[in-house]
């Protein structure tokens, strides 16, 4: 589920989002972004420096770095990132891209042992932590790897073989990192059904779980148009890791714009050619507001943690469904259904709050409440629909309120519908 492309598969991060970092807890758990570093060319140290910050504010530990192998500039933008990382007690571990580049043996037996002794770098059992992004056939290759860096902890991503082949492989991996954190085509809610599997199969080996808020891509110059139903991901996924308790968790993506994945406001140095009209104005930093509390309800085990604050995060389509045509987009990857069967025309809110509330929405001069229809610890998930409704979109709860931007009945300037959402804060 991304762009195989090498110098421009899509990811970044943005704005702040309210949150305060949260401490390492004993039982070692920990939380991760998926970066790419790929968008990267030209990036300043000032730009690593904010993503880090903001990254660390919602509790997430530190980046998996996205990197390709023919990028030119991997060698500044990767020593820009440990040094900066360095400085912020963050985590880095090399992610290599193995769909959308070739790697020689050399190639990442040169990048592991130039960063493995950095502060920076992610160590288990005294070994440097690493992954990738697909590259089953590549499997034989790591046992010289690891003879040639004087070890390393291996925890990719091979989901293209289903846990079963995953399985197959224990002998060759320290753990596993499952990229499948978005619906099946035709699905519109995810099941932890290969999270199971994929525990399972691991024999108590670490399990990386990947969580993602969103996924719609447009790109016809790389046969990408598809959207995967979203409307209750973000809070489906964090209540599933609750009950999943993996060893780690990835999050896609930090700043994967043509994906619409990210989990902050556009960059537009970092937007693929193409994804710039689904893209421009639809900031996602908002997603940010809840991960503080989820983050330490898993690493704590326990839903009863205390909230750093009271409020809200709200995530809607700015047309409706149907107001026009789909432009081609299909229900997930691999779908042949229109993506307009796989969304309905609603505002999706996850709510923060040590009492359950319920949340007032007005979409132009229409007005209505609502209440929570389904809650986990501290956090409640509610959906208001706007079928038949326009006009700027207000949420308040708890005595505050926000505007976020007006839903339409026209169709976008593309011609066809936009399935990708603004997220606002309350």
């Amino acid at each position: 589920m991304r762009l195989n492309i090498v110098a421009a598969v899509v990811l970044l991060v943005g704005s702040t989002a309210a949150g305060v970092a949260i401490p390492r807890q004993g039982n070692g758990r920990q939380v991760f972004a998926h970066y790419m570093v790929g968008l990267t060319s030209g990036q300043s140290k000032d730009q690593w420096q904010k993503d880090i910050t903001e990254a660390k504010s919602a509790g997430i530990d530190g980046f998996a770095l996205n990197v390709g192998s023919a990028d030119s500039w991997n060698a500044q933008q990767l020593q820009l990132a440990y040094d900066t990382a360095s400085s912020n007690s963050f985590d880095l571990f090399l992610s290599f891209d193995m769909a959308a580049s070739s790697w020689s043996v050399d190639q990442v037996v040169s990048l592991v042992n130039q960063y493995k002794g950095a502060n920076s770098q992610l160590k288990v059992n005294g070994k440097p932590f690493v992954s990738t992004f697909e590259g089953p056939t590549w499997a034989d290759n790591w046992a010289a790897v690891r003879s040639a860096t004087g070890g390393i902890f291996l925890v990719p991503d091979w989901s293209s073989l289903g846990a079963q082949g995953v399985g197959s492989k224990l002998s060759q991996i320290d753990g596993a990192f499952n990229w499948g954190a978005w619906p099946n085509a035709n699905e519109y809610t995810i099941t932890t059904g290969n999270d199971q599997a994929y525990k399972s199969t691991l024999q108590g080996k670490p399990y990386m779980m990947g969580v993602s808020p969103y996924f719609y891509t447009d790109l016809p110059q790389y046969n990408k148009n598809w959207y995967s139903s979203s409307d209750s991901l973000w809070y489906d996924r964090w209540k599933q890791v609750l009950d999943i308790q993996p060893e780690y968790i990835e999050i896609i993506t930090w700043n994967d714009y043509g994906e619409s994945s990210y989990i902050n406001d556009p960059v537009a140095a970092q937007i693929v050619s193409g994804a710039e009209g689904y893209v421009d104005g639809f900031g996602h930093s908002a997603f940010r507001f809840v991960l503080p509390y989820f983050i330490s309800a898993y690493k704590t085990g326990n839903t009863n943690v205390e909230l750093p604050s009271e409020g809200a995060v709200a995530w809607y389509r700015t047309t409706p469904a149907a107001v026009c045509g789909n432009g081609g987009t299909v229900w997930g990857q691999g779908g042949s259904a229109s993506a307009a069967s796989g969304t309905k025309d609603v505002i999706s809110i996850i709510a923060l709050s040590n009492s359950p509330k319920d949340i007032t929405v007005a979409i132009g001069g229409t007005t209505q409440t609502v209440s929570a229809s389904s809650s986990v610890g501290k956090a409640s998930f509610y959906e208001i629909d706007f079928s038949g409704k326009s006009g700027t979109v207000t949420i308040t709860f708890n005595g505050k309120s926000t505007t976020g931007p007006a839903i339409s009945a026209e169709c976008p300037s593309s011609g066809h519908v936009n399935f990708n959402s603004v997220a606002i804060q309350v």
